[in-house]
């Protein structure tokens, strides 16, 4: 569709002419034929003032609500960024604490076999102070016993008779 100018005729005259061109570009367009329409260059130029100033002001608005949309959400992500990496530090500790105490535990299980290894060694110097002892005291009897018998022996042989010297 092609836009051309016309002189000012008056103000009567410019709405009727803009409601007829308005009125023929919707019959046109509707009728899909394509003739040239006449505008006036300071009826396009009103309406454009109008029509900005009707809609500027709220898009202006839109414009400052959405970069201050923007800007939120840019901290938002930010705080959030702050967030993760507290939680994965605070994961980290966790996993650092389950350590610990996986390794307090084995610790107290290493005290405790080195308490029960000490036990176990007093309890086998015990035993062997005891069979060392009762092996003396067994040599010491069988000592005397072999003694004993010796004595007999000899007591036996002082018994038996012995022939008396001729003199």
């Amino acid at each position: 569709m092609e836009v051309e100018e016309m002189e000012d005729e008056g103000p009567s005259s410019h709405s009727e002419d803009l409601q007829l061109g308005l009125q023929e570009s919707l019959s046109l367009e509707s009728t899909t034929s394509v003739e040239n329409v006449f505008v006036d260059k300071k009826a396009v130029d009103k309406l454009t003032e109008g029509l900005l100033s009707h809609y500027l002001p709220d898009l202006q608005n839109s414009k400052r609500a959405l970069q201050e949309l923007t800007q939120n959400q840019l901290i938002s992500l930010d705080t959030l960024d702050q967030e993760v990496t507290k939680f994965r530090e605070c994961n980290a500790l966790l996993d650092l604490n389950s350590l610990f105490t996986e390794a307090k535990v084995y610790h107290n299980k290493l005290v405790n076999i080195r308490k029960e290894m000490i036990m176990i060694h007093e309890k086998t110097t015990k035993l062997k102070k005891r069979a060392l002892k009762l092996q003396q005291q067994k040599q010491k009897e069988a000592l005397e016993k072999e003694q004993q018998r010796e004595k007999e022996l000899e007591r036996e042989r002082q018994l038996i008779a012995k022939p008396a010297k001729r003199t």
